[in-house]
Order: C-alpha cells, then sequence, then structure tokens
C-alpha cells in the first residue's frame, strides 16, 4: 500500500514538474515579445489592487471622522477620496482588459500560423495516422491554452495576489489577531484545490479528446455528404455520433463538478472565519469599546480580500485546464518532421533527369514491405509507365520519389544525387506532380492553376489550362477564371477538377513530371484531349507514368510491370505484347477482353 502511495506521488510530482517546465516555456516563447504590453498592464493591475486596498483603509477614517466626531472639514475630502479611489480603479481595470486582450489574440494568431506552418512541414505519415478532421478540432479547441495560461498567470500574480498582500496589509495594520483569525481558512483550502487539480488534470485531456472527435465526425460528415445520403449512412452516423456527444457531456458534466467542488468547500470555510472575525470584533467593540471605525475598515478588507482569495484558490484548476490545452499544442509543435533535411542537405543539380531506384526496400509503418528491392532507371528526357495490380507498389514508388517517405533500405537517385541528401524544398520544385485524386484548395479557378508556379502571370496560367483542355468548361463558369471552386471543388465535376490540376502541373514546367492515374477521372472525350496535352508536355522531360488503362501508355518508351514490389517486366509495348506468358500480355488481353479466364 505504502508502495502504491509513493509511485502516485512521484506520478503527481513529475506531473507538476512537467506543468511548470511548461509553464516555463510558454512564458519564454511569448514574454519578450510583449514585454512592454505585459508592463502597462501590470501597471493597471497594481493600480487597481493598491486602490482596492486603499478603499479598505480609508473606511476608517470615513465611519470615525464623519460619523463618530462629525468633523464637517472631511466632508468633501474623503467622499472624493473614495469617488477618485473607483475612478482609478475603473480606468485601470479598462486598461488592462484591453492590453490583455491585444496580447491574447496575438499570442493565439502567432500559435496559429506557428501549427499551420509546421502541419505543411510535417511528414505524409503524420497525416496517415491522424485523422485530419480530428486534427482541426482539436487545434481549434486547444489553441487559446496559451493565451489563458499566459493571461491567468499575469492578472493573478499582478491583480489578485498584490490585491491580496494590500488587504492583508491593511488588515494587519488594523488588527494582527483578526487577521490571524481570517487566515485560518488558508490551509484547508489550499489543501482541496490541490486534491481537484489531480483529478481535473485527465478529465480535461479525455473531454478535449472526446470534443474533437464529436467535431471531427462532422466535418467528415459534412465533406462526404454526397455518400451519406447515396447509402442511406443518416441514422448510422447519427447513433455513431450520438455515442460520442454522450461521452463527451458526461464528461464535461464531471469536469464541472470537479471545477465547481471547491464552492462549497470555500465559502464554509471562508464564512466561518468572516463569522468568527465579526464576531470577536463586535464582542470587542461592545466590551471595550474599540473603535468602530476600525472593525468597520477591518472587515471591509476582509471582505474585499475575498474575491483575489477565491480567484487565487481556484487559480490552480483553471490553469491546470488551459495547461492540458496548451500541452497537446506543443505535441503538435514538438512533432518532429521524419523526412527532415539533413544538416548539410545542398541543393537538387538537374543536368539530364535521370531516375535510379536502386534495391529500393520500403514498407509503410507496422506492415509488410511493400517495395521489395525495387530496381530500375527511369531514362533523362523520356517516358517510363509503371502498370501492375492495385497494391503491389507503383504509387509508393512516386511517393519516395517526392520524398513523401524514406526507403528503409537502398536509395533513390536524380543524375546520381541521393534525395536524401538534398533539400525537399529544391527536390520538388523539380517534379510536377498530378496526384490520381484531384486536390483543390480554396480560393478560385486562377489561383488553384497559381499554385503550379505563384509568379505566373495571367496569361501563363490561362495558357495552361488549354494546354489542358480546361478552358472550354472554366469560361462557361459564372465568372470565368476568377470562379470559387468550392470547398474541395465541389461545385466542378471529377473530370474538371483533374484538368485544372493537370493544368496547375502544366504549368510548373518542371523537368521531372509524374502522373498517378492522370487520366483516370475524365471521360473518353476529355481523355483524349488531356492524353495529346499531356503528350506535348511530356516532350523533354523525364515522365514516369503509373496507369491501369494500358491504352494511355503505348507509346511509352519504357514500360516497366510491377508486381508484389519488384519489377519483373520491361520493354515497349510491342516488345511486351511479345511475350504472351507476360503479365503485361495478360493485363492487356484482360483489358481487351479477349480471355477472362486469365483474371488471376
Amino acid at each position: 500500500m505504502s508502495g502504491t502511495k509513493k509511485s502516485l506521488s512521484l506520478s503527481d510530482g513529475a506531473e507538476r514538474g512537467e506543468a511548470w517546465r511548461l509553464l516555463k516555456r510558454i512564458v519564454a516563447e511569448n514574454g519578450r515579445e510583449h514585454l512592454r504590453g505585459y508592463a502597462v498592464a501590470v501597471v493597471c493591475l497594481v493600480l487597481v489592487a493598491l486602490s482596492t486596498a486603499f478603499l479598505a483603509w480609508i473606511m476608517r477614517d470615513v465611519i470615525d471622522e464623519i460619523f463618530v466626531v462629525g468633523n464637517r472639514a472631511v466632508l468633501f475630502t474623503l467622499p472624493f477620496a473614495v469617488f477618485l479611489s473607483f475612478l482609478v480603479r475603473g480606468f485601470a481595470s479598462y486598461g488592462q482588459g484591453v492590453i490583455l486582450s491585444r496580447i491574447g489574440n496575438d499570442v493565439v494568431a502567432r500559435y496559429q500560423r506557428r501549427l499551420f506552418a509546421h502541419l505543411t512541414e510535417l511528414s505524409v505519415d503524420f497525416f496517415g495516422e491522424n485523422r485530419s478532421a480530428q486534427l482541426a478540432a482539436r487545434i481549434n479547441q486547444n489553441v487559446t491554452g496559451v493565451r489563458e495560461t499566459l493571461n491567468l498567470t499575469v492578472t493573478s500574480l499582478a491583480r489578485d495576489l498584490l490585491t491580496l498582500i494590500f488587504l492583508i496589509g491593511a488588515m494587519f495594520w488594523q488588527d494582527w489577531v483578526l487577521s490571524l483569525i481570517a487566515l485560518t481558512a488558508g490551509p484547508p483550502i489550499a489543501i482541496m484545490i490541490s486534491s481537484l487539480s489531480r483529478k481535473l488534470r485527465k478529465a480535461t485531456r479525455q473531454s478535449v479528446d472526446l470534443n474533437a472527435r464529436v467535431l471531427g465526425s462532422m466535418q467528415e460528415t459534412a465533406q462526404g455528404i454526397q455518400v451519406v445520403k447515396a447509402f442511406t449512412m443518416e441514422k448510422l452516423l447519427r447513433d455513431r455520433t450520438e455515442v460520442l456527444i454522450q461521452a463527451a457531456e458526461e464528461r464535461s458534466n464531471r469536469i464541472a463538478a470537479i471545477t465547481e467542488r471547491s464552492g462549497p468547500v470555500t465559502e464554509t470555510v471562508a464564512g466561518l472565519a468572516v463569522a468568527a472575525v465579526i464576531a470577536w470584533s463586535g464582542y470587542r467593540s461592545i466590551v471595550y469599546g474599540y473603535s468602530p471605525g476600525a472593525m468597520f475598515a477591518f472587515i471591509t478588507a476582509l471582505l474585499l480580500a475575498y474575491d483575489p482569495a477565491r480567484r487565487l484558490a481556484r487559480l490552480q484548476v483553471q490553469l491546470e485546464k488551459a495547461l492540458v490545452n496548451a500541452r497537446m499544442i506543443y505535441e503538435i509543435l514538438d512533432e518532429a518532421p521524419r523526412q527532415a533535411d539533413t544538416a548539410n542537405a545542398r541543393p537538387l543539380r538537374i543536368e539530364s533527369g535521370e531516375i535510379r531506384f536502386e534495391n529500393v526496400v520500403f514498407g509503410y509503418a507496422g506492415g509488410e514491405p511493400v517495395l521489395r528491392g525495387m530496381d530500375f532507371t527511369a531514362p533523362a528526357g523520356r517516358t517510363t509507365a509503371l502498370v501492375g495490380a492495385s497494391g503491389g507498389g507503383k504509387s509508393t514508388v512516386i511517393a519516395l520519389l517526392l520524398r513523401f517517405y524514406d526507403p528503409t533500405g537502398g536509395r533513390v537517385a536524380i543524375d546520381g544525387q541521393d534525395i536524401r541528401d538534398v533539400t525537399k524544398r529544391s527536390l520538388r520544385t523539380q517534379i510536377a506532380y498530378v496526384p490520381q485524386q484531384p486536390v483543390l484548395f480554396e480560393g478560385t479557378i486562377r489561383d488553384n492553376i497559381r499554385f503550379g508556379r505563384p509568379d505566373a502571370s495571367d496569361a501563363e496560367v490561362e495558357a495552361a489550362a488549354r494546354r489542358a483542355q480546361a478552358e472550354e468548361f472554366i469560361l462557361t463558369q459564372p465568372l470565368g477564371y476568377e470562379t470559387p471552386v468550392g470547398e474541395g471543388g465541389a461545385t466542378l465535376s471529377g473530370g474538371q477538377r483533374q484538368r485544372l490540376s493537370i493544368a496547375r502541373a502544366l504549368l510548373r514546367d518542371a523537368p521531372i513530371l509524374v502522373l498517378d492515374e492522370a487520366t483516370s477521372a475524365l471521360d473518353s472525350r476529355s481523355e483524349g484531349l488531356v492524353q495529346r496535352a499531356l503528350e506535348e508536355a511530356m516532350r523533354g522531360r523525364t515522365v514516369i507514368v503509373v496507369a491501369h488503362r494500358l491504352s494511355t501508355i503505348v507509346g511509352a518508351d519504357q514500360i516497366l510491370v510491377v508486381d508484389r514490389g519488384r519489377i519483373v517486366e520491361g520493354g515497349r509495348h510491342g516488345e511486351l505484347l511479345s511475350r504472351p506468358d507476360g503479365l503485361y500480355a495478360k493485363f492487356h488481353a484482360l483489358q481487351a477482353g479477349s480471355v477472362p479466364e486469365l483474371a488471376d
């Protein structure tokens, strides 16, 4: 039993140490940037604390001089001093509120920029391991945690702690015995708050995760609404989301119960202390004739001290919630890109554009190897087509070439340069890529094509669209090239999205062109038009094409058949067809419909 308690104590100590390190990190990253603003806010908060303490201190003279002695000489000065105190406190509160809000908003904006920049640097496998909708929801929920941590720290130290210290000083100035009686409420409240904070830490993290899953489910449903309706999935998704919503509600209720549990205890203990002070001070006033002004000033200071004391008592609970949110943000920011540039990475130098896969071995995390000694050369300025059954490793070849992943064995080289030794940016700027699933981003049609080369002129954008056979439908749109594409290009057909994706690649004008089923979403007419455009774009470039439709790669300079992670055949179309027992000949026959019995 004692061993269990010891381990729990060590765990709590470790968590407190982690929370302290996190708090120091937040202050170090943001304090210097806003030092002047925080300094002005602290001055305002000190004025709030001083004016509050001044109100308690001056009550003695107000009661004694005006109501007991009847001194007319102070009928103006004392009320004016009280008014001035409220005026100072009001303007100081306004000033610190506006300053801290502006700083907080800037902190949130800075972390949003950092998060977005960092997410764009993270490796593809990170997004494979984390659902994008839940990731976005989690970031949206937690990004304010840093701001809340900073604001709680500043306001608690500069306003509440100083106010409490000044008021306790006023109380001791009036009566040290009564002050000691009042302070007996502190230790039991502190012990209770410490216990609640440990329970709150775990519950808050669970609540954030559950709410992120709820928001993620809603976002995914909105994105896939056509499939939801086509397969009548409404009730199924409602039931699944209801389970998450109910769990999130229960966890939020638990957090509320834990957070508010401090209220009754705090009020009870504080009430006993205040009642004892009133009883004892009243007794001394009645029996021993103590000044009513002194007693009233002491009780005023005590009552004014209650609010900052209560806020400080709840500080640990509030700080725990804010730190949980901040910690989850830093978990993302601290995620290191798995395909980071090496320390001595240099820019890629393209001389001819030859691509070599040298005995490459690769498997996705936790899975069997996809590539098992992939070995081939894509000659410079020629078109190499990869064909084969699904799951054989064709798209993985493209992922490794673009360095979305690094091979576990062998190497990928361009003009003899291992791509792990060059910068990712220089590598990818030399490659134009058309994915199997076209991806469009928020903005206009023109914006989405221009992503291929941001410095391209409007004339170059439109020329690329014409070469991709896209202008015919672009000009029919309400605003032509300035038409917004909608979320994910929802206002366009699959074929139209693919042609814009091809136009973006053509605009890039890179020496290496990678096509991953580039015409898969096109109808027969569009495919023929785009195929001619691609043939023009391929001239003089090193091209790697992944294709299922063999008719699209008949003219390739080299066709490689991929099977179970290896190249099993290679040659031109006619040469491969001349091998009746070869895989390529079987695939061709299957697509032609002449030998269905070869489907295996």
